[in-house]
């Protein structure tokens, strides 16, 4: 048994040597020179213009928006819009039943007409007076009485007539009218309903063209933006402000902003900032969410490289690239903002570097590999 157990481990030992004599004879090695180089596919390099982004979510917010409300009370006589459509400054959209109103104004003209009378009667007796004591006909505290009672119709001129504008005022009242320019939404009342101050909010006016929005910026953003505005000039005109609908879609037309919050809000530690854009066709509707993204001046050359080549370890970022040889050689890189599905790069790589794209996995430094250019996918 223990003349087999030595001979197995004899056998074993034996095999080993052979196998690793194989292994340092040259007939492997001539296999592995033999074998085809693998293949990847490159990308060259050439710069592109590129204009730094970033993207926020924002709200859409009306440029005005009004609260129609009944300011006298009264039952409804008429609505004149249909609701959703556009109107302009000036229309006529409620009226309350003004019949009341005027009975009160053609009385409050009445009351003025009777003042003035009065007042021209306390003139003439004034006159009157004034003219007998010169003779002493009257006493002269009779004149007095007589000034006092001019005065007092003076003044009650000016009371009918504050009354008169007051009933006006009331009888204007019962036509409401758009204060703006925009589109009106639904109505809360209907023809016939008794409304007044205490209604509340007969409907609602909001203009939809231009239109704003709003999203909120972190203050390292703000800094940021600020900074890279400084660099390029300080125009402000040199921020484009674009957008991106529910469906992915880009917005049609572009945007600037045109005010930045002077505090901060402390719940977030952000602050509002607002663009406005045309809205003509009225895509955009009021309090709808929105992807928005912030163009930072005109556009530079950078580099581009595939999100795909990217490979990280330990040290960091570095990506493959092929030398005149047609051998991978690592390369270190800083990236910077993406751009689609592309990165731009900072540092480490040079306009006519070729690029592994794919096949990374299948290649190590120094090898030499078989090259073919990289297509990018087609976007739907």
């Amino acid at each position: 048994m223990r003349w087999q157990r030595w001979s197995r481990i004899g056998v074993f030992t034996g095999w080993s040597i052979i196998a690793l004599a194989g292994c340092g004879n040259g007939g492997s090695g001539t296999e592995a020179d033999d074998a085809p180089a693998p293949g990847v596919t490159v990308v060259q390099l050439e710069p592109e213009p590129v204009t730094e982004t970033q993207e926020f979510v924002g709200r859409v917010v009306a440029a005005e928006r009004v609260e129609l409300r009944a300011r006298v009370q009264g039952f409804l006589r008429e609505r004149d819009f249909i609701e959703g459509q556009k109107v302009s400054a000036g229309d006529r959209l409620f009226l309350i039943e003004p019949e009341p109103y005027q009975a009160v104004l053609a009385q409050r003209e009445a009351d003025v007409d009777r003042a003035q009378a009065e007042f021209a009667n306390a003139q003439s007796q004034l006159r009157r007076g004034e003219e007998l004591v010169k003779n002493n006909d009257i006493p002269r505290a009779r004149v007095d009485e007589l000034r006092a009672a001019e005065a007092v119709a003076q003044a009650g001129i000016a009371q009918a007539e504050a009354a008169l504008k007051a009933a006006q005022l009331n009888l204007d009242y019962t036509e409401i009218q758009a204060p703006i320019d925009g589109s009106i939404g639904l109505s809360r009342f209907s023809i016939g309903n008794l409304v007044g101050p205490e209604s509340g909010v007969l409907a609602t006016l909001v203009q939809q063209d231009p239109i704003y929005v709003q999203f909120p910026l972190t203050q390292r953003d703000l800094l940021a933006q600020r900074r890279l505005l400084q660099e390029r000039g300080g125009d402000p005109t040199a921020v484009v402000v674009h957008l991106r609908l529910a469906d992915g879609s880009r917005y049609g037309h572009d945007g600037q902003i045109d005010f930045v919050d002077v505090t901060v809000d402390p719940g977030t530690d952000t602050v509002l900032v607002r663009s406005l854009f045309p809205n003509p066709e009225t895509l955009l509707l009021a309090g709808q969410y929105v992807g928005v993204v912030v163009e930072s001046g005109e556009p530079e050359m950078a580099l581009l490289v595939p999100q795909s080549a990217l490979q990280v370890d330990q040290t960091g970022l570095f990506v493959l690239v092929l030398d005149a040889e047609e051998r991978v050689q690592v390369r270190r890189i800083t990236t910077g903002p993406m751009v689609g599905a592309r990165m731009v790069v900072k540092t480490g790589l040079q306009a006519g570097d070729r690029v592994v794209v794919e096949g990374t996995q299948k290649v190590r430094p120094g090898q030499a590999v078989t090259a073919a250019p990289w297509q990018p996918p087609v976007q739907d």
